[in-house]
């Protein structure tokens, strides 16, 4: 059963999805303008394994939205301060895209506090927009329905039909009080940080590398930048996905996480 939980940061209140009873504890960090409900498909494929731990990261979701610098470095201070007040210890961690960038920044300064550590699209390589990204943020700082459906069909790539849900509760959040001022501060924070590939070498974590064949906001041609800079490196490609493979293909997506996971 899965559990709608808050905590407080800093004096920010923050919320998290709780669910799984396992000694061993799977967090799952979502993109940039996604919310805990973008796992809604695959997390509960994971509760059988683990005491899964699903965050609105601070500045999304229905997490509170300070006006502050949204830098990386900043997200990663966060998310030290959230296993902290959630008592979390040596975590296995699946991060997407923006997601994936604070997980492989956080694991290159504390791969001994992670157990493994999976990357998703992850950000922190490209540094040019692409057409998909265009739509996104349009659709972030205009929410409304025709610029949202429009962004998620672009950034799925697949062709296939978006679910309402995930349309309408994207319009919800962006239309929260800071959500767009914590949107595009993100994007600032990352066109202006320090270059990740230097960073990757020091990953001592086991780790995987997934990325869908046709993501078109951020391509797969980015994935070898990562594969061959982090050390204990596997990398699996998922056909007929975006930007999102959880979210198109669970099923697939989660029995190769296990695999790598359980050690398979």
């Amino acid at each position: 059963m899965v559990e709608d939980k808050f905590l407080e940061i800093d004096g920010h209140r923050i919320r998290y999805l709780e669910s799984g009873s396992s000694k061993n504890t799977l967090v799952l960090l979502h993109g940039l303008g996604a919310s805990a409900e973008r796992w809604s498909h695959v997390a509960p494929l994971f509760e059988d394994h683990f005491r899964v731990i699903v965050p609105d990261l601070i500045g999304f979701g229905y997490s509170d939205k300070p006006t502050v610098d949204y830098t990386p470095d900043f997200f990663i201070d966060f998310l030290e301060k959230f296993f902290t007040a959630s008592k979390i210890i040596k975590p296995n961690i699946i991060g997407s895209s923006l997601g994936g960038l604070i997980s492989a920044k956080y694991a290159a300064s504390h791969s001994d506090n992670l157990e493994k550590l999976v990357l998703v699209s992850p950000a922190g390589m490209m540094n040019k927009s692409t057409p998909a990204l265009d739509a996104y943020i349009m659709a972030a700082l205009y929410p409304n329905e025709i610029n949202a459906k429009n962004a998620f069909e672009v950034m799925e790539g697949s062709g296939k039909h978006i679910e309402e849900n995930i349309v309408s509760g994207f319009i919800e959040r962006m239309r929260l009080p800071n959500a767009k001022l914590a949107f595009m501060s993100t994007i600032l924070g990352l066109k202006n940080s320090d270059s990740i590939t230097a960073k990757l070498q020091s990953i001592l974590t086991p780790t995987l590398i997934i990325w869908g064949v046709d993501d078109p906001v951020i391509p797969i041609e980015y994935a070898d930048d990562f594969v061959s800079a982090i050390p204990n490196c596997e990398f699996f490609r998922m056909d007929g996905c975006g930007h999102t493979p959880y979210v198109q293909d669970p099923d697939i997506f989660a029995s190769k996480v296990l695999e790598f996971l359980n050690g398979t």
